[in-house]
């Protein structure tokens, strides 16, 4: 067998005119640099190859002149069908100018493609991006009006929509290793993330075309372990040795061996984060967490959660996960977005994304730069700036809960936290929450109608999405609601009830929010009266989110209460306590069996006048519910004897 070892100029000869190029990457991780590079002087020298098309799932690229970018001569590419495009802005701009045909398609959907693509089958069928801009009843993924062939289409089967993603042929698939040997097998031990890598060679050799990968090393046939080989020989056309300083592990860090897994950071402390808008933000989404949970957090403001997270002592309690294939550990940021130390494992990214269509998140953590009254949010493009969607449709459609997490405004924002209150010092220019979105990345009605979970968290206040639209529900100390938030809106949200978002927040020192998500306290929370009678269940202040947190205070009651051998009365504070939507049944259902077992009357009592009309339509079956303004009250019907 030959020796595939060829010059980076012998492999760009490789790619002809016309022909359908796939590139491996995430953000700066895996990015055949050297190919990319050798490609671009190959057309700048004669001309060729010409007319390309570029078919990428992640965005690679430094946001400047690497990756992709090297990509950005005018006949070069004739189209670009692309999940994430905010890196590689020399090409982005040639789409808002019209000069090339281009797509955004999601970027879980294309990396699912190069599996379809390898199978043989037509395309791809997904809900993912119904009702997004990538559905052909919208703009189908198109951006520009030099854009005209439909890739999308809308199909319905047993009476149900989706989305048909037409399959094309790869001529060409510039991948990247560590290590091949002369016949071909690659390894990919020093790198970051195995991505696409495999499917995108099966799809390129499947299709009749030519697999490139560049690598740091070649060596003997025969020398590398076969459980080690990601891309076998067989699939492979030509080996690439990397140009010296084309081979960092990302785009941010030459090389780091906690990156690939193959060492453990130490679980020290690191230095916390500095108390400002960004992390009154990620200590708001925090609370969302759920425990022993699984994990999305995007790119940009969510990465805060993650700190956040680690401050509280909860990642032992989380797993966190990134859409290339990381699984558990602590998430990188930046440039290094996509690895992570610490992880449980490191799939392919198209069997990430199935997991996440599926249904696999519990809650995604993403970032929203417009929002509009329905609940709908635009992250993929902005006038003139085309970021893209990349993971984010996948993300957001399928993830049982989002929060959507940003500053209220953007551009010159000025805040300050003083003495557990927000001060705006200078307001933003920009409005994020809008008439309408430019581009719809997230459908907030289809959200309502699926009944999915979603909030907006902001440094000021939180939205909760519901069947009618936006509803402000907390609003940050120091913050006057109509100076503050309603009119730097372009549409008034519903306002019913409003809570004050928790003073930890806004406070130095850890939150202590492990003993709230962990349930630790429940044990002084719930607790029987010394005269063995009365039995106090305190929620002042909790959040009842789910199943699992109304499993916890069931379990709590039924551990003190079930030994006894007589019903007790039971009085219970609902002083700022929130139960969401979601839990609401779930927590009604729990309440009244545990009345039927053990409660011979139950008094209520809470100081908002909302939250007593919603204990009063939760339990309005009950005929020994109570529900009064204050524990006083509450504990004179119980002196009377228990009437009313």
């Amino acid at each position: 067998m030959p020796n595939k070892t060829v010059s980076p100029e012998a492999a760009a000869a490789l790619i002809a005119d016309g022909n359908i190029v796939t590139t491996s990457g995430f953000v700066g991780i895996g990015v055949p640099e050297t190919l990319l590079k050798a490609v671009s002087t190959r057309f700048q020298k004669i001309g060729a190859p010409k007319d390309l098309t570029l078919f990428f799932a992640a965005g690679q690229g430094d946001g400047k002149e690497k990756g992709l970018n090297h990509f950005a001569h005018k006949e070069m590419l004739k189209r670009v069908v692309g999940g994430h495009w905010g890196l590689i802005p020399n090409v982005g701009k040639m789409a808002v100018d019209n000069v090339i045909e281009a797509y955004n398609l999601p970027q879980g959907v294309i990396s699912q493609m190069y599996r379809d693509i390898a199978a043989g089958k037509p395309g791809t069928l997904s809900k993912v991006g119904l009702e997004t801009f990538v559905d052909p009843r919208k703009d189908g993924g198109k951006l520009n009006k030099a854009t005209q062939e439909n890739l999308v289409r809308l199909m319905e089967i047993d009476g149900e929509e989706y989305l048909f993603y037409r399959a094309m042929p790869i001529d060409v698939a510039l991948l990247r290793g560590t290590t091949a040997d002369t016949a071909g097998n690659v390894t990919m031990e020093n790198e970051a993330l195995t991505i696409d890598n495999l499917s995108q060679a099966m799809a390129a050799k499947n299709s009749g075309g030519v697999v490139i990968v560049q690598v740091e090393q070649v060596v003997a046939r025969g020398s590398l372990n076969p459980r080690d080989v990601e891309i076998p020989g067989a699939l492979v056309d030509a080996v690439v040795l990397a140009e010296p300083g084309d081979h960092m592990q990302t785009f941010s860090t030459l090389y780091s061996p906690a990156f690939t897994g193959r060492y453990r950071l130490p679980s020290e402390d690191d230095e916390a984060i500095p108390l400002d808008a960004r992390k009154v933000i990620a200590r708001r989404a925090a609370f969302e967490l759920p425990v022993n949970g699984i994990v999305n957090l995007g790119i940009g403001m969510p990465e805060g959660v993650a700190a956040v997270a680690r401050e509280e002592r909860l990642l032992d309690h989380l797993t966190l996960t990134a859409e290339p294939g990381v699984i558990g550990g602590q998430p990188a940021s930046g440039l290094d977005f996509g690895a992570a130390v610490n992880t449980d494992a490191v799939i392919a990214q198209n069997q990430q994304f199935d997991f996440y269509d599926g249904g696999g998140l519990d809650i995604a953590v993403l970032g929203m730069a417009e929002v509009d009254g329905q609940g709908s949010v635009n992250v993929s493009r902005f006038g003139p700036r085309l970021a893209g969607a990349g993971g984010f449709i996948n993300i957001s459609q399928n993830a049982h809960k989002v929060v959507f997490a940003g500053t209220f405004t953007s551009v010159a924002l000025d805040v300050a936290i003083t003495d557990g209150a927000l001060q705006i010092r200078s307001e933003g220019r920009v409005q994020k929450f809008v008439d309408a979105v430019e581009h719809t990345t997230f459908f907030g009605p289809r959200a309502g109608r699926l009944h999915q979970s979603v909030l907006f968290v902001t440094e000021r206040c939180v939205f909760r999405l519901g069947p009618d639209g936006l509803s402000l529900v907390e609003v940050a100390p120091g913050i006057d609601i109509e100076r503050d938030i309603l009119t730097q809106m372009a549409f008034r949200p519903i306002v019913e009830d409003l809570s004050e978002m928790d003073a930890r927040i806004f406070a130095d020192g850890p939150m202590g929010l492990d003993v709230d998500l962990l349930a630790l306290d429940l044990d002084t929370r719930i607790a029987l009266g010394s005269d063995g009678k009365r039995f106090f269940i305190n929620l002042e202040k909790l959040r009842i989110r789910d199943l699992a947190d109304v499993t916890r205070i069931v379990r709590r009651v039924e551990e003190v209460c079930s030994p006894l051998d007589q019903k007790v009365d039971a009085i219970v504070n609902y002083d700022g306590t929130v139960i969401y939507p979601e839990a609401e049944e779930a927590y009604a259902k729990a309440v009244q069996t545990l009345e039927d077992r053990y409660y011979r009357t139950t008094t209520r009592y809470s100081a908002s006048a909302f939250m007593r009309l919603k204990l009063g339509k939760l339990f309005a079956s009950s005929k020994r519910s109570h529900i009064f303004e204050s524990e006083q009250e509450a504990q004179t019907l119980l002196n009377r004897g228990g009437s009313s």
